[in-house]
């Protein structure tokens, strides 16, 4: 539940109630996430300079300030790592898959394509979540995310014809797994369009 308090300088604090009687300050999640994302960019630097001490100079305050201008820009969001190992392995299989039947479509005689525009209604929270699903769309194969709107994604298909909304809310269902949100379930009828 989210408060505004006074700190008793006319200055209003927002806070949130974790219960009763225990009030946290909004900054302090907001430096947790500064501390967090610090750590990881800390990391990539010392990779980058291959552990070189004497880079701190210019290292330290360049990853205080990408970690506090990252947090400024994207808001903290909740990523469940675990997931991450279930959907790597659902990634490199649909992209091998989807890389063979592009190949085969290519050199087929026939050419057996039916390029079409696809309307997929979103239900993943918007920000970071739907525009992984957006960036992960546009890297396998036979797809393109043409355009990202608030609860629509509309994705260029080789194929018309095969069922790719299925497969779309199939991804769908993995990319919020991997950032711990639930969907409901869809009723199906009715519910996709074609551009």
């Amino acid at each position: 539940m989210d408060q505004n308090r006074n700190n008793g300088g006319g200055e209003k604090l927002r806070t949130r109630a974790t219960s009763a009687s225990n009030w946290r300050p909004a900054w302090q999640g907001l430096w947790t996430g500064v501390l967090r994302r610090g750590l990881l960019f800390a990391f990539v630097w010392w990779i980058l300079v291959e552990g070189e001490i004497a880079s701190l100079w210019i290292g330290v305050p360049a990853v205080l300030l990408v970690a506090t201008a990252s947090v400024a820009l994207l808001s903290p969001v909740t990523f469940v790592w675990h997931e991450l190992f279930r959907f790597v392995p659902f990634f490199l299989t649909r992209s091998l898959l989807g890389g063979a039947d592009v190949a085969w479509r290519a050199i087929h005689p026939g050419m057996p394509i039916a390029p079409d525009l696809v309307e997929y209604p979103l239900q993943l929270p918007s920000g970071l979540p739907c525009v992984f699903l957006a960036n992960t769309v546009s890297l396998l194969p036979g797809t393109l995310s043409a355009e990202l709107d608030s609860n629509c994604l509309k994705v260029h298909v080789l194929n018309g014809r095969k069922d790719v909304l299925s497969e779309l809310e199939t991804l769908e269902r993995r990319v919020a797994a991997l950032f711990g949100a639930s969907l409901p379930v869809r009723s199906g009828e009715g519910k996709y369009e074609r551009g």
